[in-house]
């Protein structure tokens, strides 16, 4: 059995071409980069505009990172949709490419399902796929997808599936939540990842595993400076310094606010493109957003420097 990914992992942000089919030249350099800057890759992820894009687009993704030579003890690909066969497809396919540790978002599109459609699920995906080895993160992000993954489902899974059934992403935004997963489930060795670096600090302080965070695409090296040192005496001032770089993007559209940060700061003005429904950051918001920054003194280091 491989160790566990712990840490921090950035849902990567996808680039597109003029046409908005994936760049794959800077999506390679900026994952490249991450790797280098020290966090690992959660493709696949909300921020990565994932369920905008295909299956298909997903898997060609994956494996041109893996051919270029990524790590996939690194990876944690998002591979949950609302249809059944596509997440059995992409599961099965990112195991058998190496990636052992996958990010499951629940079945969205339905409302209000009972626990037992959503246990049938991840049921049927665990039993599809067949593997000793899978290690399913279940994505617990209620304010998007609008179907929690509460404690009792969490327990009958842990109970069926324990081989298969790692740890949580928590991006419900309510402390007192990862708190409780935390005290109920991580010191039986489910991992609490928290969903985004504003709770890195607290979820170390109560035995967690680290963070998938959006902010991770831009701020890596700070975000992972704090996970190594969170019982540093200063720990509680990294922490408000990633809060400050938090905040100025949260003042915005995650997504666009990102990419806009990239082509900004990369000088490659393509970077801003988003695929629809979303659309980019206004002039006047981008304009805002980088001063804003630069009043912080914000650092992005070059891409290249990392190909």
């Amino acid at each position: 059995m491989t160790q566990k990914i712990r840490g921090v992992l950035s849902p990567v942000i996808t680039p597109f071409t003029e046409d908005l089919r994936p760049h794959r030249v800077r999506y390679l350099r900026h994952c490249r980069w991450l790797i280098a800057q020290g966090v690992g890759l959660a493709v696949f992820g909300t921020n990565s505009e994932a369920n905008s894009l295909a299956v298909s687009e997903k898997r060609e993704l994956l494996d041109f990172l893996l051919d270029a030579g990524l790590p996939a003890s690194r990876m944690m690909p998002g591979t949950g949709s609302c249809s059944l066969t596509d997440a059995v497809e992409l599961t099965r396919h990112a195991l058998a490419r190496g990636c052992e540790s996958v990010l499951m978002l629940p079945p969205f599109y339905y409302k209000g399902v009972a626990d037992d459609g959503l246990f049938a699920y991840f049921s049927e995906v665990i039993q599809q796929v067949a593997s000793p080895t899978l290690k399913i993160y279940l994505y617990h992000i209620p304010p998007v997808s609008q179907v929690p993954i509460n404690h009792r489902l969490i327990e009958r899974l842990l109970k069926a599936y324990p081989g298969n059934i790692a740890g949580v992403k928590d991006s419900s935004g309510d402390w007192n939540h990862t708190r409780a997963l935390l005290k109920d489930f991580q010191p039986h060795g489910f991992d609490v990842f928290a969903g985004s670096e504003t709770f890195l600090l607290q979820t170390m302080q109560h035995g967690g595993a680290g963070c998938i965070s959006a902010t991770a695409n831009v701020n890596p090296a700070a975000i992972l400076d704090l996970f190594l040192n969170w019982e540093a005496p200063d720990a509680g001032a990294r922490q408000a310094e990633l809060d400050q770089v938090r905040a100025e993007f949260s003042k915005f559209s995650m997504i666009p606010a990102l990419k806009s940060a990239i082509a900004v700061f990369q000088k490659e003005p393509a970077w801003a493109r988003v695929r629809p429904p979303l659309v980019p950051l206004s002039g006047d918001q981008a304009r805002t957003l980088e001063g804003a920054l630069r009043r912080m003194h914000f650092e992005l280091g070059a891409f290249e420097e990392a190909a």
